[in-house]
């Protein structure tokens, strides 16, 4: 008789109603229109707004699982309605909750789940990080503007990285991007126009020139990445582990 594994039996039914609660929100309920419309997201959190820290930090969680959902209107969205210290604090809870359940995914069901939400090309761009321990490369990913750290986070979970390891690298690593969106969204709130098109320039000047510079700063990871593995080799080599 042949017998299921309760566990893979578990995490099946908990991936396929996940993957169909996300649909069913974005598509037949609609919220796929409040990540492209920021005014429809304010009155949206105006209208509930007893429950508007609960809806907006749903709303940054479900982003980063249903990949490539813009972040950018939901992370604005915080600094305008909560202003800065409450729209990163919000926004941070929010995308590391949507980052912890896009690893786990990607750990439960593994590369036929990651490829249905990651092209083939990304997959392979980041092979590099995701088959091996890269904290430091990650780090870097989540913090630099421009890399898809949405899609990073799926990629992660294919790899060997610890969640522990993953949630702080994610979480801290994303920090600046979050607050670069809150203060912006905070400055428009308060009409200080000025230091409002100030931030944004720079924060649009920062992705041109990542996106420019992109191919030249991958490689670089790469050489890191190979060197940091060449140096761990070594060191075993050097001190080789003594039988019992």
């Amino acid at each position: 008789m042949l017998k299921i594994d309760k566990k893979i039996l578990g995490a099946a039914v908990l991936i396929l109603a996940t993957i169909w609660a996300m649909w069913y929100l974005l598509f037949p309920l609609g919220l796929m229109r409040y990540f492209r419309d920021s005014e429809m997201l304010f009155q949206l959190i105006q209208e509930h707004h007893k429950s508007a820290v609960l809806i907006f930090i749903s709303l940054q969680a479900l982003q980063v699982v249903a990949a490539p959902v813009p972040g950018e209107v939901t992370g604005f969205a915080g600094g305008v309605l909560f202003g800065t210290v409450g729209g990163i604090i919000y926004s941070t809870i929010g995308l590391t909750i949507g980052s912890w359940i896009a690893f786990l995914l990607a750990r439960a069901a593994g590369r036929p789940l990651v490829e249905k939400v990651v092209n083939p090309e990304t997959i392979k761009r980041y092979d590099y990080v995701m088959k091996h321990k890269g904290l430091f490369l990650a780090f870097l990913m989540f913090l630099i503007p421009g890399f898809p750290k949405d899609y990073l986070c799926f990629l992660l979970g294919l790899g060997h990285m610890r969640q522990s390891d993953f949630l702080l690298v994610s979480t801290v690593g994303r920090l600046l991007g979050t607050t670069l969106l809150t203060i912006e969204g905070s400055l428009f709130r308060d009409k200080r126009y000025i230091a409002f098109f100030t931030v944004m320039g720079i924060s649009i000047a920062a992705i041109l020139v990542i996106m420019v510079y992109r191919s030249g700063i991958e490689r670089q990871m790469r050489r890191l990445r190979a060197y940091q593995r060449l140096r761990a080799w070594s060191e075993r080599s050097k001190y080789p582990r003594k039988k019992d």
